[in-house]
């Protein structure tokens, strides 16, 4: 599934501007870390840019922070989600707090873990 361009420039640029929750989730999952996955940070799938994808699995992983919470935020997401799941990619959303807390990132990274080899 190819990306438009101007995704692409986004996507580069977004990997220069990760979250902290972003950056310590893409810690646990760089250079095959969980489980020999493999795993691309702010990729870009069509129009969007997936925090991280697991291609081989087709799983979006996203960290949502407080402006997820937002009415127009939600809406765009749920368009977002719904692109996705058309071609086949499944989303997995977590949330950033959740990320920060040492022993719920445990249990985040088992659940990506399974849902990467579904």
């Amino acid at each position: 599934m190819r990306a438009e361009k101007r995704t692409f420039q986004r996507a580069r640029q977004l990997r220069g501007d990760l979250s902290l929750p972003e950056v310590i989730l893409w810690d646990c999952l760089r250079g095959r870390r969980l489980d020999g996955l493999r795993f691309r940070r702010q990729h870009p799938v069509g129009p969007y840019v997936l925090d991280f994808y697991h291609a081989e699995g087709k799983l979006a992983v996203e960290v949502d922070g407080a402006h997820h919470d937002l009415q127009e935020q939600i809406s765009h997401e749920l368009r977002r989600d719904g692109w996705l799941a058309e071609h086949g990619v499944r989303v997995m959303r977590i949330a950033a707090r959740d990320v920060l807390d040492e022993k719920a990132l445990e249990g985040i990274l088992v659940m990506i873990a399974e849902a990467a080899r579904r």
